[in-house]
């Protein structure tokens, strides 16, 4: 049965290789982004649609645009966001109410502008981009530890709320995979965003791997869908050899030390 998907930030990365997946299968994509004109990107069996996820009212058009394109919706991807790298000392506040404001608060105007619409319908999935970074927590990235945590925290919150509805909630969380992520760095900590940008360009997995996986997770409405062998050792490392882990992310703090 063909589902309708929405998904944000979808011209490119991992957005753009999840509308292609659920494309391969049949399923009817509408893709959003910055750019005013349609991408090039965007396949043409998708359809396009300009949002900015900071403004109310970008989301209260798209809402109104999903009523009259299909008169509902089954799966709403806030997938948008922005890299960000930084020591505490060093991040500016401006740079923390950047990236809260896209990768936190962009996936919480999603959530609060379609919830109406799935209650309504008593039936939808929400599909939220968080990364590793939001379950575990390295040294030297407060700033998107703490907005993809919050994504992970609002997923899990909302799974619980909405469940009576028919309402379905997942939470990405892959580690680093080869996207154009890295282009929109723009901190002060140049150090670490180039350590970001390395590990993003020298990943194994590309996008379309990530995607593919996800949307197996998607059908099995997994809560938390790990995409790799590396976050799920981090993470269940985490969760049951706690010593293991300080151990692993002491560490990190001290090659970080020798870069001050």
């Amino acid at each position: 049965m063909s589902r309708r998907v929405l998904i944000t930030g979808g011209a490119s990365g991992l957005g753009l290789a999840l509308a292609k997946a659920f494309v391969g299968r049949g399923d009817r994509v509408l893709v959003v982004d910055l750019a005013d004109a349609r991408p090039a990107s965007v396949p043409e069996a998708v359809d396009y649609f300009r949002v900015d996820v900071r403004s109310q009212q970008d989301w209260d058009a798209v809402l109104a645009h999903v009523r009259d394109l299909w008169g509902g919706l089954d799966i709403l991807v806030n997938n948008a966001g922005v890299a960000t790298g930084g020591r505490i000392d060093v991040e500016s506040i401006s740079d923390w109410e950047r990236v809260l404001d896209i990768n936190l608060l962009g996936v919480v105007r999603g959530c609060q502008t379609f919830t109406p619409l799935f209650k309504d319908q008593k039936s939808g999935h929400i599909v939220n981009t968080a990364s590793l970074a939001g379950l575990v927590h390295g040294p030297g990235m407060s700033s998107y530890n703490a907005a993809k945590a919050g994504v992970v925290a609002l997923s899990e919150t909302l799974g619980f709320e909405l469940a009576p509805w028919g309402i379905h909630v997942s939470a990405i969380c892959p580690a680093f995979f080869r996207t154009n992520l890295h282009e929109s760095l723009q901190g002060k900590d140049t150090e670490m965003e180039a350590t970001a940008v390395r590990l993003i360009t020298k990943a194994d997995m590309t996008a379309d791997e990530v995607a593919r996986i996800v949307l197996k997770g998607i059908d099995k409405h997994k809560r938390i869908i790990l995409t790799d062998r590396l976050g799920r050792q981090a993470y269940w490392t985490k969760r049951l050899a706690r010593p293991a882990y300080n151990k692993m992310a002491g560490k990190a703090a001290e090659r970080l030390q020798r870069k001050a």
